[in-house]
């Protein structure tokens, strides 16, 4: 099926920055097309594009892709410059063995590489990239970590203990205010931000859940050892998020979803309000993974619902830029663009097996003319 939706919903608060700067506050829906243009038939590789668009697939889980094995259950990822070429990394949402894997495109596209950055992790989810070009790397467990690591292979990869032990998802970078916006996947889970002592060093620092009076306020104790101190349950005012999932910031808004409740929100980091830019009354489902674009497009992948990407236009148009055929069992995880925003990258991350070991993996490249 093939669907626009546009968005329902832009309550409370004006956006600020060049992203959203002319939203109009709205409570109706807005007809508009997909600046794209509708998708067209599967390609052969099942994957459905506007016309102009072409996709190819880079890996698969227990295949060979740059001298290494594709690794099971791809999740979040990022790129990264690279002399000439570019770095895609991709996260494994596995136990035990999780991690992160990276490719190294050539100038041309080809692979040039392809290599681990952090093994021996449990169930590595979404992430963020940093903007001193490092990938972080977020445990979905019980307590779990959140490890920075090298895109490059060339250091080793480190634990960020201070930016606190639950259930994390992802991570965005806020370089304006020197503060990194964290998610976590709970039926009650917060909004955090981590303040390092430093910016650039993630070693140490002050960890603080958004609370329902609009206030930052400090979580006692990040590294909770017991299930009664959860991070998310230690300040009473901690206003709750139903399964936090991407999160992505841009010129002053950091933009995070919640599957839960299929919204996507926005957090206004000068007025210090979160709000809803879609609030799941359109045909948006599984609202996941979120990236954008400079020119002010953000880009939402679906866990379930028709396995597509939605573009969100600043003027508030939502609809689909690619869509999956025959993966109803998997989830698009991990969407990311080249450096020269020409690529967009992401995964099936179960495939068309539906396998939750995620050993059908498929991680794919679309081409064409993006918007910038």
């Amino acid at each position: 099926m093939q669907r626009r939706t546009f968005i329902t919903s832009l309550s409370a608060v004006a956006l600020s920055g060049t992203l959203w700067q002319n939203a109009a506050r709205a409570s109706s829906t807005l007809a508009g097309e997909s600046p794209y243009g509708p998708l067209g038939a599967p390609d052969a590789n099942g994957v459905a594009l506007p016309a102009g668009f072409s996709s190819r697939v880079v890996a698969r889980t227990g295949h060979l892709v740059g001298g290494i094995l594709w690794h099971p259950a791809p999740d979040g990822g990022a790129c990264f410059a690279d002399g000439t070429g570019w770095i895609y990394v991709s996260n494994s949402e596995v136990p035990l063995i999780g991690g992160v894997s990276a490719i190294r495109f050539r100038a041309d596209g080809s692979i040039d590489r392809a290599y681990r950055i952090l093994s021996e992790t449990n169930l590595n989810c979404a992430g963020g990239r940093t903007p001193w070009n490092t990938w972080l790397s977020c445990e979905e467990i019980f307590r779990g970590r959140v490890y920075e690591t090298d895109p490059y292979g060339v250091r080793g990869a480190q634990q960020r203990p201070a930016m606190g032990r639950f259930k994390h998802e992802a991570a965005a970078c806020d370089p304006d205010n020197r503060v990194v916006y964290l998610t976590e996947d709970e039926d009650d889970g917060c909004f955090y931000r981590f303040v390092p002592d430093v910016w650039g060093d993630l070693s140490s620092g002050r960890l603080e859940v958004f609370c329902v009076d609009d206030v930052w306020r400090p979580v006692p104790d990040p590294t909770p050892a017991v299930l009664e101190r959860q991070t998310r349950h230690q300040v009473s005012t901690a206003r709750h998020f139903s399964g936090g999932e991407g999160c992505h910031y841009a010129d002053g808004v950091c933009y995070f979803t919640a599957k839960g409740d299929r919204r996507v929100w926005a957090y206004d980091a000068t007025r210090r309000t979160v709000s809803a830019i879609y609030d799941g009354t359109g045909t948006l489902n599984g609202v996941d993974n979120i990236t954008g674009t400079r020119g002010g497009d953000l880009y939402v992948a679906e866990d379930g619902g028709n396995m597509e990407i939605n573009i969100i236009t600043p003027d508030r148009v939502v609809a689909p830029i690619m869509r999956l055929d025959g993966q109803g069992e998997s989830e698009i995880t991990g969407p990311a663009f080249s450096p020269d925003g020409t690529r967009l990258y992401f995964s099936s991350q179960r495939g068309t097996s539906g396998e939750r070991a995620g050993t059908g993996g498929i991680t794919y490249e679309i081409s064409g003319p993006f918007r910038r």
